[in-house]
């Protein structure tokens, strides 16, 4: 599609005439990795976008609206950025094996990856191991191409075959490897980090640090710049076992106090999912949530409620593996779509 085909609004009868087949491959991945849920015995769910919170991570954007009830009162509430919270809630009523197609709303994201409103694939997995996740993302990288009728994952230039078993690397090896840092020497068992010494290696390394710089951030940055490009070139890479720090809603590891079970799936140089062996300690998540929730007022002012029901389920939570796949770059790269406008029917403006 050339940069003046861009320029006119997607609903052009041209320009909807070059999406339309890519879209029609969008429905038939849908449809596949429908059927495969089904066959894996998953029930679909469908929860519900408005939430008490938009999530708790320290640089989530949420978007806010008012509920107003029959007293005419508005209630403030938001547009989920992942439908886990709601989740989570129906593994503590009893469901075992869920999945849902979710839009998703997050703020402050444009561009050929990000969108403001998007579809989400997240699937739960009680009593399992978060391993056992691994396994379906492999599954569903040869589910979508077949369904695409392609034989390849791309993104731009590179390349991935769905059909090669993905490699597995933690975050440590993947910073030695790709930018020659040690990362778990700046991680104290009980989850302290040592920015500095992360910074000196990042500065070592070539990266600007700035002086306000927390360790996550100079974390990110050499993730971003150093380490995501090179993975899933060839065959799919599963980053595995992220630093505590990072952890999110993930429990720690039984050997490694300063790791987590938390993983990401890249083909192509492109995040495609974030897996979890799930946290269900409700006070350790709160910790988490107002730890967050402070940084996200040091940096932007601003703070999310904390869904006191969702801390409350999570007391009755089994133990549980969970996975949040973002469906439309699995289309990109399916199709070979340059750009997630491409492969969603309306696009946001």
């Amino acid at each position: 599609m050339t940069d003046t085909t861009r320029d006119t609004p997607w609903w052009d009868a041209a320009r909807h005439a070059d999406r339309r087949p890519i879209l029609l491959g969008r429905n038939r991945i849908q449809r596949a990795v429908r059927g495969w849920l089904d066959d894996q015995g998953f029930t679909e769910v469908d929860p519900a976008a408005l939430a008490i919170s938009p999530g708790n991570e320290a640089h989530l954007h949420g978007f806010a609206t008012d509920a107003i009830g029959n007293d005419g009162v508005p209630r403030r509430m938001y547009l989920h950025t992942s439908p886990e919270f709601a989740l989570k809630k129906l593994l503590a009523a009893g469901e075992t094996g869920i999945a849902a197609f979710s839009h998703v709303w997050r703020n402050r994201e444009r561009g050929p990856l990000h969108a403001p409103e998007f579809t989400m694939l997240e699937w739960y997995r009680a009593g399992e191991p978060y391993q056992t996740l691994m396994d379906d993302c492999a599954a569903l990288l040869t589910v979508s191409v077949r369904a695409a009728g392609a034989t390849v994952l791309r993104f731009r230039d590179v390349e991935c075959d769905p059909f090669a078993a993905p490699e597995r690397l933690s975050v440590a090896d993947a910073f030695a490897r790709h930018a020659g840092i040690d990362l778990l020497g700046t991680i104290h068992p009980d989850g302290g980090t040592d920015r500095d010494g992360l910074a000196r290696q990042a500065q070592q390394a070539g990266l600007r640090v700035a002086p306000d710089d927390t360790w996550s951030d100079i974390l990110s940055r050499i993730l971003t710049a150093r380490v995501e490009p090179h993975l899933g070139h060839g065959r799919a890479t599963i980053l595995d076992r992220y630093p505590a720090p990072e952890a999110a809603l993930a429990r720690r590891t039984a050997d490694d106090p300063r790791v987590a079970e938390r993983f990401e799936l890249y083909a192509c140089g492109v995040e495609l999912a974030n897996g979890f062996g799930e946290l269900t300690d409700p006070a350790e998540q709160r910790r988490r949530f107002t730890a967050e929730m402070d940084e996200k007022q040091r940096v932007y002012g601003e703070t999310y409620p904390l869904d006191e029901d969702f801390l409350a389920a999570l007391a009755q939570m089994p133990p549980a593996s969970g996975i949040a796949l973002g469906f439309d770059r699995l289309v990109m790269l399916a199709t070979g779509a340059p750009r997630i406008d491409d492969v969603q029917w309306t696009p946001v403006p």
